[in-house]
């Protein structure tokens, strides 16, 4: 069983940048890949970036690459999120993710933990 905590959301110029956080509790976090996702008001919630167990393979999603980086520190059980040149159209609740399978999924049902979301809002 694994809880996710997410924090560092808040609201933030275009052309600014936040950095997320998501804690975990349970001691195999550093077995689980990790993702964040995003869910935009009447939108479905989409994937925008995975991590495996290690640290080593990242995954993003086409409208972020670049701007975004996914990192994690396993002896803190936390991953992070970096977001750079933020846009409106970031604008969205964003959700981390764990998955047993230690896959880059894209699919959001292959993730069976999920926090309660953060709201990220980039004004114009």
């Amino acid at each position: 069983q694994v809880q996710l905590v997410e924090s560092g959301g808040g609201l933030v110029q275009a052309g600014g940048s936040l950095r997320l956080s998501c804690a975990a509790s349970g001691r195999t976090f550093s077995s689980y890949a990790m993702g964040w996702f995003r869910q935009a008001p009447g939108k479905e919630r989409e994937f925008v970036a995975a991590i495996m167990s290690s640290g080593s393979t990242t995954k993003y999603a086409d409208s972020v690459k670049g701007r975004f980086t996914i990192s994690r520190e396993n002896a803190k059980n936390t991953v992070y999120m970096q977001m750079n040149s933020l846009k409106p159209e970031d604008t969205a609740i964003y959700y981390c993710a764990a998955n047993s399978y230690n896959l880059l999924a894209i699919n959001r049902h292959l993730y069976a933990y999920w926090g309660q979301g953060t709201q990220v809002t980039v004004s114009s």
